[in-house]
């Protein structure tokens, strides 16, 4: 499958990322989303990403960041999607909401387009269950930046085929990307392990043991990591933690994954990280 033009679904922080990723892999991306409003923020912030990356990544390309943006076209319109070859959705993680879009691809893309799904805990037998298309869709949970994460967990749901495997690698390798593949499960192997540890790190915080920043330390300083669980909550979202923890306690049907009352009284406080400006840390 020769794959030219890719639909992005959802303009949100992942969506921006996947969109950029693809134009400056010489992609042409059709990015929708429900306002105007959304997808002029998401312009702006593409071009600010890429004048950003640019301090920190040295290119070859003469390419600037105006003729990345040309290979875009925003859109709130689901129909300029007709003519897509591969479909990247990232709607926000809420089933009622995630559900309702799928149904609309499948009226409007080509029958052989491939459907992925990125998200971070919903499984993708479930997303599949609402296609006409099973064995055409599939999971990509891509990090957050994306243009700057080099990995992508990849999941196979009940349905998918060998052949939609393959087109999903293809595509990726296209994007400058390595996969590893895993099996469907609620929050598949990052986020069923992350989430439980940013949860952990929350309670530690609400029953006052440390501080946010002595928490980040301990995970930086004992363990090499680049970031603690309270700093990475802020990168992703605590509203899209909230709504991950949610979906594991839903599945699993286990307390383990019983969402912090500080978490939630976070979210309801708006308090949704880097991209409110304020979650655990303060942002300008």
């Amino acid at each position: 499958m020769n794959i030219q033009v890719v639909g992005v679904v959802g303009a949100g922080v992942m969506g921006v990322g996947v969109a950029q990723n693809l134009a400056q892999t010489g992609h042409q991306v059709v990015l929708v989303d429900i306002s105007e409003d959304i997808l002029d923020k998401a312009k702006q912030e593409i071009r600010n990403n890429i004048r950003f990356q640019s301090f920190f990544k040295k290119s070859d390309s003469t390419e600037t960041p105006q003729d990345i943006l040309n290979k875009i076209e925003f859109s709130t319109n689901f129909k300029f999607l007709e003519n897509a070859d591969f479909i990247v959705e990232n709607v926000t993680e809420k089933w009622d909401i995630k559900k309702q879009v799928y149904p609309l691809l499948d009226s409007i893309c080509p029958a052989d387009s491939v459907f992925a799904a990125n998200t971070s805990a919903i499984p993708i037998t479930r997303i599949a269950s609402v296609t006409k298309r099973p064995d055409k869709v599939i999971g990509m949970h891509f990090m957050n930046p994306v243009p700057m994460k080099p990995m992508v967990e990849v999941i196979r749901g009940y349905h998918t085929s060998d052949e939609t495997i393959e087109t999903g690698k293809k595509f990726l390798a296209q994007m400058g990307k390595e996969c590893i593949l895993v099996n469907d499960s609620p929050g598949f192997v990052s986020n069923r392990v992350l989430m439980l540890t940013i949860n952990e790190a929350v309670f530690l915080l609400q029953d006052q043991v440390a501080t946010v920043e002595d928490i980040d330390k301990i995970f930086k300083g004992c363990f090499g990591h680049k970031m603690g669980p309270l700093e990475t909550a802020d990168l992703i979202g605590l509203d899209t933690i909230l709504f991950s923890i949610e979906v594991l306690y839903e599945n699993f049907n286990d307390s383990k994954y019983r969402p912090c009352p500080l978490l939630k009284k976070m979210v309801d406080a708006g308090l949704h990280g880097k991209k409110s400006g304020k979650g655990f840390y303060a942002y300008q």
